[in-house]
């Protein structure tokens, strides 16, 4: 997907929210354990209830991963299922792949060309080598690790040369000379709050992912204040905020209500930056 495609998708829905397709075996309701595949039933019921309020999915691979074959069956027909159901919405795979040339060249195959995602999640440690064989497919996305939401991202994402430029920082700037912002997003983390200023700085026209809102507690007000750009240059993701709202029958039902929520904010801030 392309991103004037996105873009007019934010507009059209007046929303930017990415929902995180994170079912965890031991937490989804326990009626759909006797389903044949009890995270694909979850995924489709959670997709048809939020697909209205969303404008990107985000399946975290190791949900799947876990549950070895059954799981990766999972991810690939919900994969299939949000292409064929809603052609609109915008895939994320959220792998945190990264390693040397050749090995990532097998990954960017696997997402881009097996699963055929719109994107996928990159650890930028080990350089540009472990980073351009995701670059070059045709409306595909490498959304960069930059400054993250865990407690540990400030170990080493904020350390500082003695000039006072941080890590991540320099990650924002040398990426930058290995794709436009056409090609490639980041992950900043919804707790950084007042920190999007300083990505703004660095990255003013990319396209930021931003997990943390909801149970990790970030604020979605701050985000849009020092993050949104002209064409919004947001994706919030929600997670667990949403898919777990509800542990009981109407589990669907709870998650629905809790991406409209979150997408009726998000039109507002929408309208007040003048986007819609």
């Amino acid at each position: 997907m392309k991103r004037n495609e996105l873009v007019e998708n934010i507009r059209r829905k007046g929303s930017f929210l990415c929902v995180g397709l994170d079912p965890d075996i031991k937490k989804i309701p326990q009626h759909l354990l006797k389903e044949e595949n009890p995270l694909l039933a979850f995924n489709k019921a959670i997709i048809d209830a939020t697909a209205q309020y969303a404008v990107a999915y985000k399946p975290n691979l190791a949900f799947y991963e876990s549950l070895g074959v059954e799981g990766w069956i999972a991810v690939e027909e919900t994969v299939k299922y949000i292409k064929k159901k809603y052609p609109d919405q915008f895939i994320i795979a959220d792998a945190k792949r990264g390693d040397i040339g050749n090995t990532s060249q097998l990954y960017a195959r696997s997402f881009f060309e097996h699963l055929d995602v719109d994107a996928i999640t990159v650890a930028p440690y080990m350089g540009e080598d472990s980073v351009t064989p995701f670059l070059g497919y045709e409306g595909k996305w490498v959304i960069l690790l930059a400054l993250t939401s865990n407690k540990g991202s400030h170990d080493f994402q904020l350390i500082e040369d003695n000039k006072g430029k941080r890590l991540f920082e320099y990650v924002l700037e040398t990426s930058a000379k290995w794709a436009s912002s056409d090609e490639m997003m980041y992950v900043v983390g919804a707790t950084q709050g007042a920190m999007f200023q300083d990505i703004r700085k660095v990255s003013p026209n990319s396209f930021l992912l931003v997990p943390g809102v909801g149970a990790q507690g970030g604020s979605l007000d701050e985000v849009a204040k020092y993050g949104m750009i002209d064409d919004c240059g947001l994706l919030v993701n929600s997670s667990r905020g949403i898919i777990y709202a509800s542990n009981g029958e109407d589990f669907a039902e709870a998650a629905a209500r809790e991406s409209e929520k979150l997408a009726l904010q998000m039109s507002e801030l929408l309208k007040v930056h003048n986007i819609i």
